[in-house]
């Protein structure tokens, strides 16, 4: 007979785990909601040439912000060691892509959003949130939970056993070592 307890054991399903599908799955009736309230007002044939143009001009957005990291990138590795980067060199075309591919999704939200990050101030502004953003959490990850993730996993096998052994160094010349002597101990 089961009471309805959760096993003490069973991991926690995470917030984002919850809450991502629900916001996403809002998302999509809000874009369809949207969608036919245009329809009814200005006609399909209006909200056919919206999301036509929008796919469409996401196309156009994605190739040249494309074009351009890859011409940014054969210029990179073709300038000579030590010399300085080329002036803007591409940091904005992945949001420049991000923001064709919202245009080439269906629907006036998405549309809306990417027509925003083809404006530069905005593009600009969340670049350098994003870049604090990342340094942030890698400062954090490097000094907290994810520098004893990365220990755990030296030292367990990928299926959880332990490996017990000797790590021996050879360090010291042979010629200072005993060759029947224990060797000292890695860790103090």
């Amino acid at each position: 007979m089961t009471t309805g307890a959760q096993n003490p054991t069973a991991p926690r399903r995470s917030r984002a785990r919850t809450f991502v599908p629900l916001a996403i799955a809002a998302w999509l009736v809000l874009e369809i909601w949207l969608l036919t309230l245009v329809a009814r007002e200005a006609g399909g044939f209006a909200v056919l040439g919206l999301l036509v143009g929008g796919a469409v001009l996401g196309a156009v957005v994605i190739k040249r912000a494309g074009r351009r990291a890859f011409t940014n990138l054969t210029a990179t590795l073709q300038q000579q060691p030590g010399a300085a980067a080329p002036t803007g060199s591409g940091k904005g075309n992945g949001l420049l892509m991000l923001g064709g591919l919202l245009l080439m999704l269906p629907g006036l939200i998405s549309d809306a959003l990417g027509l925003l990050l083809l404006l530069p101030p905005v593009r600009t502004r969340l670049g350098r949130y994003a870049e604090r953003s990342l340094e942030s959490r890698m400062r954090a990850a490097s000094s907290g939970t994810l520098g004893h993730a990365f220990q755990q996993a030296r030292i367990h096998r990928p299926d959880g056993k332990v490996v017990q052994g000797e790590v021996i160094r050879d360090d010291a010349p042979p010629s200072d070592r005993e060759a029947g002597s224990p060797r000292p101990p890695l860790t103090p």
